[in-house]
């Protein structure tokens, strides 16, 4: 069983900043990769950011320049900071990890979300 929980949601004002983080703990044999998706109102989840094991990063266009995505391998860890938000930012963020419990099975995880909203 692996939990991924994230922190770090809340209330920005446009062009500000807000950092989420993402702890993942359980039986976690090898990590394929961390990342973040997003979904607002009405929409489909969507990829933010993601990292993989071999160091990959790869960015929504929409977020590319104001977001990066960073990764402590040790502690299956990743960080998402956000800078310069818009309003069309807002949405539910979602951490997800993708990796194997051991040689052979595989799992996909996902936290419980955390809400982004930027208004003025």
């Amino acid at each position: 069983q692996v939990q991924v929980v994230e922190s770090g949601g809340g209330l920005v004002q446009p062009g500000e900043s807000l950092t989420l983080s993402c702890a993942a703990s359980g039986n976690i044999f090898r990590t394929v990769a961390m990342g973040w998706y997003r979904q607002a109102p009405g929409s489909e989840r969507e990829l933010v950011a993601s990292t993989n094991a071999g160091g990959a990063i790869m960015y929504a266009e929409s977020v590319k320049g104001r977001f990066t995505i960073s990764r402590l391998n040790a502690m299956n860890t990743v960080a998402l900071q956000m800078n310069s938000l818009k309003p069309e930012d807002t949405a539910v963020y979602y951490c997800n990890l993708r990796g194997y419990s051991d040689y052979v099975n595989s799992f996909d995880a996902w936290g419980q979300g955390t809400l982004v909203t930027v208004s003025s």
